[in-house]
């Protein structure tokens, strides 16, 4: 389990890596702009939040357990995943696209977001999301043959696999200092809340996952295996407190 400050120092570490050649051009059809374009204007959409909302409660948990760095290495966290809406929107602007400025279901989870203050849904929501995109990534990456897009999608790819254990880590601090009780309650509540978002995503992408080769039943077993995974890691029987997270 890394410290805040070794989180800080991975992504700036990251920060200086350029994985896509920006010198491409897009080289994509027009079916697979028509199969794949809703779908990216809503994540790219996704992607550019300021994170204020997430940066405020990040501030209120770090106050409480006394580890300043950790807001230090979300406000990175977050500039990762705006570097992410850029590339995405970069790639619009090529193709002569739009970025679009609403999505229902980017303004439903935005709406929920900033009535929370609460680092531990806000750890789990975005631990999901992360998962979600992952599969997503990897869909719109197999849907095209347009090198550009494709070296973005890995590039996300790979930014998302440190997001997901930067998340559970935190995640597994805060449900590792609850009463028995309390963990048969969250464990429960976990699981309902991930794969309802699992449910409502692929509503939303279901054209964009298929295109990338799932069916509704391959894209559940896939979230069936990272929320196994991510809970095996979040219920380990370590004991844990919220100091072994805190910079020293």
């Amino acid at each position: 389990m890394k410290t805040s400050n070794q989180w800080i120092e991975h992504f700036n570490e990251n920060a200086k890596r350029e994985r896509v050649n920006w010198s491409l051009k897009p080289s994509i059809s027009d079916q697979e702009i028509r199969t794949i374009l809703r779908s990216l204007q809503a994540w790219q959409l996704g992607e550019t939040s300021d994170g204020t909302h997430l940066l405020k409660a990040a501030a209120k948990y770090a106050a409480q357990i006394d580890d300043a760095a950790y807001v230090v290495a979300t406000l990175l966290f977050i500039r990762e995943e705006q570097k992410h809406g850029n590339n995405l929107g970069a790639y619009l602007d090529r193709l002569g696209k739009p970025r679009i400025k609403a999505d229902l279901g980017d303004t439903l989870f935005r709406k929920v977001r900033y009535f929370n203050t609460n680092m531990e849904i806000w750890t789990l929501a975005v631990t999901v999301v992360e998962s979600t995109a992952q599969i997503f990534y990897q869909s719109m990456k197999d849907a095209t043959g347009c090198q550009l897009l494709k070296q973005i999608c890995t590039d996300i790819l790979i930014d998302e696999a440190h997001h997901i254990e930067f998340q559970t880590e935190r995640l597994s601090i805060i449900f590792n200092n609850k009463t028995a009780f309390l963990k048969t309650i969250s464990h429960k509540a976990y699981y309902l809340f991930f794969f309802s978002t699992a449910f409502i995503v692929w509503m939303a992408h279901k054209k964009l996952f298929r295109a990338g080769g799932n069916t509704f039943n391959r894209y559940m077993l896939k979230m069936k295996y990272k929320y196994n995974r991510i809970m095996s890691r979040v219920t380990a029987n370590t004991v844990l407190s919220t100091n072994s997270a805190i910079a020293q």
